[in-house]
């Protein structure tokens, strides 16, 4: 994608080709933030964005994804059935206390 010098709105895929000029070699953070007037703070914040996006996308093996959701289903199928055993007994409770909700 080459970058057109008055953009108005930094999409998510322009701000993406400015990381990847800068991971190319083809122009520096300071470059861009003088090229396109933008704040250097903010190029060095979707750099810094970018390489924290690309160090989880390879740290993590879709086995690893796969026992993250797992283990989270888990705990929230736990959570859901002691919920549902609380729910009960209150109801439980009330009817032999007289309290019925009808």
């Amino acid at each position: 994608m080459e970058m057109d010098e008055e953009i108005k709105q930094w999409t998510a895929r322009r701000r993406s080709a400015l990381v990847m000029e800068n991971i190319q070699g083809t122009t520096t953070g300071a470059e861009a933030s003088r090229q396109y007037d933008l704040r250097p703070s903010e190029v060095e914040d979707w750099l810094d964005d970018a390489k924290r996006g690309m160090g989880s996308a390879l740290k993590a093996r879709p086995e690893d994804i796969r026992e993250q959701y797992d283990r989270q289903l888990n705990e929230l199928q736990e959570a859901y059935g002691e919920a549902m055993l609380e729910l009960r007994a209150r109801k439980k409770l009330e009817s032999l206390l007289g309290k019925d909700d009808s």
